[in-house]
């Protein structure tokens, strides 16, 4: 197997070799780590489904470089995690492993990890809404640019749009050659290749196409140590955690048969296994948030959960036919999404048997086939135009089979030393469908004052059916027999957005902002595992508040942006499953949230930069009478509760009113730098790095001392050479080697964590042409 990885990367590299002398060719080529913002070109954003100078979109809206892509990715890490603290405000984590991020915005997100669980942070790629949870994982790669909207985007975004949006835009066909590949190893085996190429296929470049494809892979590097009874067949050894194996492709192609009709038909693939998450039963001392010196990530015990085996598949095709009239362009977008794979993992994070007898057990989510598809027609005016308009409407059917299944695990005194409790075992129909009719206008008040105002009309109807329980595993799921086996929730609400926009001049703009988001009713359906009825939520509906400036000086060698904001959620969808196994939703009352996000860049010489950014963030539950479970065991509390307890029979509820949101850090600080030392016209050495610090964070919706993190933090570094639009780089990621709990799970007495991986050292390859 380790041939296998070394020749792709060695053929990755032998393609980086091959594409060079295009690039040698261009003496006057920037370094591959250039951007638009550093060459003194105006950053292109659509964030309004139009190319605009970022100057000029009345939005909070942040760029992210390519380059910082392949710096977080160069270690095997998965791209779309590794995003947290990056953006101001933005923060992704996951207690399922790289197929089931979970994405914040402004502390704005959902800790639930159900397989039909809504987020109110939308993923697009490529003009794709990427609802389901699963098809949000699809690694990003190939990228040529992402943008994360902060703030509701209902008017023009409408999936459950109410805390924002990360969209993901890779580069597209050419008429002319162009390609990228980075290709790099470091510690554990991991390998990364990310690689692009495309150019005509017609002499005349009407018919082009682009090729890009991605390869990641690390060893297993966690231990097994068990060695007593399971009761499902676990095996104890070494090295049989931790590693994945990531292969996706995608392929583009480009169709231009007049001067105003374009096509362009996308098809991807994408085969994944690794392992889940991985859990470390009572890494978390009760009384204190302080990761132990003595934490071995290496080791874990696990009586269960076949040692976390996690396999996907996902595959979707999109055509964008797009029309020019002149007066007025038609776009169409129609795609189509599938995929399927499962789940497993020992969810208590260690044997029962070393901790009392007690044992949570193992989960299994596995989805036996989802379907989506989505259609969306839009008509807008010119760009250029003193008065803007466009308008249109999208439909969406997303449907999916979702199994899970849940065993308990106990010691007793029997002469195995073991009494399993049998599989709950339950088998969902999920359907989602939605459409929406939108609009929005923009008009030059003045040559320096635009007005802009949308609006957009939504349905999200959702129906969860419970269709089998029990059935070969010898599960015990006994469904409440007076709770409706099929449940089905349906909205109709309106949202809107108005701003403001004075561009002073063409280096500073201030802007005003006020919009209303609206996230669908929700349906958690894995309660049934429980032998629970489905917990439902009503729909959320988010008002957010903001005003801010944005400058470029000095032909770009300073940048500064800052937006200020406060929003109200009404209604807002909550998830106590990290606290109850039983996965209960609710509504609270309402939460407010404040703060600011500040991005600083500077270029102080020619071959120095700096990009600093800053995030502050205040958010609130107000309700006093929701109540989310608090772990306890034997009726006792298995950590120390900070708010107000009641307790009903063994179970301790606590009271939420006045608590942050879980997982909206207060604040977080990233600073990342590069300085380039010439040494000859064409060549030079660089040296560079990155820091990510992040505030005080609680991971479950009750106060707790464990369940918090205040202080994380992680330092990259990289150095090497760079010619032309080469480099050649050794790099560290979390060079510290720091230890920052980052998950919990909290059911019972278990206390388990999740966290960061290790260092890794390695080296790096990339390069351009075109």
């Amino acid at each position: 197997m380790r041939t296998t990885h070394f020749a792709a990367a060695m053929l990755a590299g032998a393609a980086l070799a091959a594409i060079a002398p295009a690039a040698f060719a261009q003496d006057t080529a920037p370094a591959a780590a250039d951007t638009a913002a550093e060459t003194g070109d105006a950053i292109v954003v659509t964030a309004e489904r139009r190319q605009e100078n970022i100057m000029s979109v009345p939005v909070s809206v942040a760029v992210m470089k390519p380059e910082l892509l392949h710096n977080l990715q160069a270690a095997g890490a998965d791209t779309l995690l590794s995003l947290a603290g990056r953006v101001p405000s933005l923060n992704v984590e996951s207690t399922t492993g790289r197929i089931f991020p979970r994405f914040y915005i402004r502390g704005l997100g959902n800790i639930d990890f159900y397989l039909g669980a809504s987020q109110p942070v939308s993923v697009i790629q490529d003009d794709v809404v990427m609802e389901h949870v699963v098809l949000k994982s699809n690694p990003a790669f190939d990228i040529a640019q992402v943008e994360v909207l902060r703030g509701p985007q209902g008017s023009l975004f409408g999936r459950n749009t109410t805390a924002g949006i990360v969209k993901f835009d890779t580069a597209q066909p050419t008429a002319t050659w162009q390609g990228q590949g980075s290709a790099s190893w470091g510690s554990r085996n991991a390998i990364n290749v990310d690689a692009g190429v495309g150019g005509p296929l017609t002499s005349d470049g009407r018919i082009s196409f682009r090729l890009s494809g991605l390869y990641q892979h690390r060893d297993n590097w966690i231990n097994n140590t068990y060695t007593g009874v399971s009761d499902d067949g676990t095996k104890p050894g070494n090295n049989v955690m931790g590693g994945f194996n990531e292969r996706d492709v995608r392929l583009q192609l480009l169709v231009q048969p007049t001067e105003t009709l374009s096509l362009r038909v996308s098809g991807h693939y994408r085969d994944y296994d690794g392992s889940a998450s991985i859990f470390y039963r009572g890494s978390i001392q009760k009384g204190t948030h302080t990761v132990p010196e003595n934490l071995d990530l290496t080791n874990v015990a696990y009586d269960e959960g076949g040692n976390n085996p996690q396999a996907y598949k996902t595959k979707g095709v999109s055509l964008k036919a797009v029309q020019d009239f002149g007066g007025a362009t038609l776009t169409s977008i129609t795609a189509y999404e599938a995929s399927h794979g499962s789940s497993r993992g020992d969810t208590d994070g260690g044997a029962a048997a070393n901790f009392g007898g007690a044992g949570y057990g193992e989960s299994r989510g596995v989805l036996r086939s989802l379907n989506q598809w989505s259609q969306e027609l839009r008509l807008a005016s010119p760009d250029a135009a003193r008065f803007k308009w466009q308008f249109g409407g999208i439909y969406f059917d997303s449907r999916d089979y979702t199994e899970f299944d849940q065993r308990a695990y106990f010691l007793t005194s029997n002469a195995l030393g073991t009494t399993p409790n049998p599989n709950n075992w339950v088998l969902l129909h999920n359907v989602n469908t939605s459409w929406a009719v939108f609009g929005q206008a923009s008009y030059d008040l003045t040559e320096k004052l635009r007005f802009t105002a949308g609006a957009r009309l939504s349905n999200d109807t959702k129906t969860t059916s419970l269709l089998k329980t029990a059935d070969t595993v010898g599960g015990v799921v006994t469904f409440p027999s007076t709770a409706p086996r099929t449940v089905r929730l349906s909205d109709t609400q309106p949202s809107f957005d108005a701003s403001l926009l004075y561009r002073a001049n063409s280096d500073l703009s201030f802007f005003a902002r006020v919009a209303r988001g609206f996230r669908g009713p929700t349906i958690q359906g894995r309660s049934a595992v429980f032998n629970s009825a489905f917990t439902t939520a009503n729909s959320e509906k988010n008002t957010s508040w903001e005003a801010g400036v944005k400058s470029a000086w000095l032909d770009n060698a300073v940048t500064f942006n800052l937006t200020g904001f406060y929003y109200t959620v009404t209604d807002i969808q909550l998830n106590g499953n990290d606290s109850n196994g039983s996965g209960v939703l609710f509504n609270a009352d309402k939460a407010v949230g404040y703060g600011a996000e500040a991005e600083l860049g500077l270029r102080p010489a020619t071959n120095l930069r700096f990009d600093i950014g800053v995030s502050v963030l205040h958010t609130e539950v107000k309700d006093s009478n929701v109540y989310a479970q608090a772990g306890s065991a034997g009726g006792v509390l298995s950590e120390t509760v900070l708010n107000p307890v009641k307790q009903v029979g063994a179970n301790y509820f606590a009271q939420i009113n006045g608590n942050p949101l879980p997982n909206a850090p207060k604040f977080n600080l990233n600073i990342s730098g590069r300085y380039d030392l010439p040494l000859s016209d064409d060549f030079k050495a660089f040296v560079g790095g990155d820091f990510n610090l992040q505030g005080y964070t609680m991971y479950v919706p009750y106060k707790t001392v464990e369940y918090t993190s205040n202080g994380n933090y992680e330092l990259g570094a990289k150095a090497g050479v760079a010619w032309g639009r080469y480099e050649l780089a050794v790099f560290a990621r979390n060079l510290t080697d720091k230890r920052n709990l980052i998950g919990v799970i909290d059911t019972s007495n278990y206390r388990a964590g999740i966290y960061n991986d290790p260092r890794t050292i390695g080296v790096s390859l990339s390069g351009s042409f075109r």
